[in-house]
């Protein structure tokens, strides 16, 4: 599975306008796809609000399972396994979640940008 997306360059300086960055993940059990935006986001209407504390990020996310998996919009790609890890960003007009195993990103040759460690929530 990969996400391909534009970089929010007013977060981002060091990209340039419609640089595209791709999140591969490994091992990809299920998907979703979620209403959430920006505006949401604010207004307090994410389940894990209180547990990302930034948006426009990318988080690894731990917890109450049920909270984890409540939307009834997944994509099943294939059996769950104890070894998937919860992924979370959170994209301009959407939310992408994702259960995988791993994952790599993918940038742009022409950027001036530092990778800093993924924030996790526990």
């Amino acid at each position: 599975m990969q996400l391909t997306f534009y970089v929010n360059t007013f977060q981002f300086p060091g990209f340039t306008e419609d640089s595209k960055a791709t999140i591969r993940f490994k091992g990809c059990k299920r998907y979703r796809l979620g209403p959430t935006n920006d505006e949401g986001w604010y207004m307090g209407q994410c389940r894990f609000g209180r547990m990302a504390p930034v948006w426009g990020e990318f988080y690894q996310i731990a917890g109450d399972s049920e909270l984890l998996l409540s939307p009834p919009d997944w994509v099943i790609l294939g059996p769950q396994g104890p070894a998937t890890l919860h992924y979370l960003f959170y994209l301009k007009n959407e939310t992408f979640e994702c259960l995988a195993g791993s994952w790599e990103l993918q940038l742009p040759a022409n950027n001036s940008f530092k990778p800093t460690p993924l924030r996790g929530a526990a």
